[in-house]
């Protein structure tokens, strides 16, 4: 029995630290690491007969913003997309639960960066690939493009996909190597973080890139390194005018309007359609895992004499597609959610008195902050292949404050 467990927790160690490299390689492959990382830690768990969880505000609020999901199935048009969006909530419940539990200790934190650099270098490496030779080299995939500009997609189905995965991981790598005192560490993440920059640079994708830049600004005002600081200064007075030509001429057709330069003329017309879904339906929306389904019904004539919009689409923003979805009482909950998890990782910051622990917290922290922003113009934590790497960041954030 004993040995049984200890193969269960050897798998489970190394589930946690390949999570993240599968997602980058395919779907089934990231879904087989989950299913051996959630079934070894259940087995782990009956057999030493301890319970599933400790207690914390974020696993308690989590909970209640089950309960409200399901409460949604009052407005539900399909109860069958409805149940199998509870599935994806209890599984997303499990991916953080299993990280903030089972991260052993600092070898293990350190094994996760190896990995996570690996992924977000092989990312940038294969966009780049595809950038020269129009196909990726890990699935063929053909290159995409728009305003006459090329888009890499790298092993991801679309371009904004693959700006979502990497504007995930990139922080974390970088907050690293900014506070990297070796050498041969600090070119080693600094490489890994330059190539997962160049990826969101290629896929065009603009929330990626301003989850990016804000992440990386905020980490070089912690870390008080003056010289990435003015660099990154410069570098937002100086892109206007060194754009490309096929980027300036599109914001010149939109009249440098902020907002459409931001998201885009169909994006707003979506917002406007979603606002009206959250309107009519502003307690517990219209069931958790139907946006799609309920979209072309909430279709307003000022939004739709603007831009046409297809009737069955994503929000194309996380918090606009929960509030239609799960209303604002399940926004609400997501919202305090993410201040108490976001609040242990600040604290975890803080009181850790190891270096490498602590530059741990404050890259995750700021990990998640790029992603939340790239979800203002993107339903990233709607997108299979790529939302699991949400809730491992929420995860490993809090396991900091449970490991020294």
């Amino acid at each position: 029995m004993q040995k049984f467990i200890k193969i269960a927790g050897k798998i489970n160690y190394w589930s946690i630290i390949l999570l993240p490299f599968s997602v980058a390689i395919a779907p089934g492959v990231a879904n087989t690491v989950i299913g051996f990382m959630i079934v070894t830690f259940l087995i782990e768990k009956i057999k030493k007969k301890e319970k599933l969880c400790s207690v914390s505000l974020p696993v308690i609020i989590f909970g209640v913003f089950m309960i409200i999901g399901a409460l949604t199935f009052i407005n539900t048009v399909s109860i069958k997309d409805s149940l199998n969006g509870m599935v994806k909530l209890f599984k997303f419940f499990l991916i953080f639960l299993v990280c903030s539990e089972n991260i052993k200790d600092r070898e293990h934190f350190k094994k996760i960066a190896i990995s996570v650099a690996c992924a977000i270098s092989l990312i940038g490496i294969d966009a780049l690939w595809q950038l020269f030779s129009g196909k990726d080299f890990v699935h063929g995939i053909t290159i995409q493009g728009a305003i006459g500009l090329p888009r890499p997609t790298a092993s991801f189905p679309g371009c904004n996909v693959m700006g979502v995965y990497l504007t995930g991981l990139t922080p974390l790598i970088a907050g690293l190597a900014l506070f990297s005192s070796r050498l041969r560490n600090r070119i080693f993440l600094t490489s890994a973080a330059f190539m997962g920059s160049v990826g969101i640079y290629l896929s065009l994708s603009r929330g990626a890139g301003l989850g990016l830049f804000v992440s990386v600004l905020f980490l070089s005002l912690v870390r008080k390194n003056k010289i990435i600081t003015s660099g990154l200064i410069l570098l937002l007075l100086v892109y206007p005018f060194v754009m490309p030509k096929n980027i300036k001429e599109w914001a010149k057709s939109v009249n440098y309007n902020p907002m459409i330069l931001l998201t885009d003329e169909v994006r707003m017309s979506i917002y406007r359609n979603t606002l009206h879904m959250i309107g009519e339906h502003p307690f517990i929306g219209v069931g958790i895992n139907t946006f799609s389904k309920n979209y072309g019904k909430y279709k307003t004539a000022a939004a739709e004499a603007r831009m046409k919009t297809p009737d069955t689409i994503y929000a194309h923003n996380n918090f606009l597609q929960m509030g239609g979805e799960m209303g604002l009482l399940g926004l609400g909950t997501f919202l305090i959610f993410l201040f108490f998890a976001l609040s242990s990782i600040w604290s975890a910051f803080k009181k850790n008195t190891d270096p490498f622990l602590k530059a741990f917290s404050v890259s995750v922290f700021a990990a998640i902050i790029a992603y939340l922003i790239n979800g203002l113009t993107e339903t990233s934590l709607y997108y299979a292949r790529v939302v699991m790497v949400f809730w491992f960041l929420i995860g490993v954030g809090l396991a900091l404050n449970r490991r020294k």
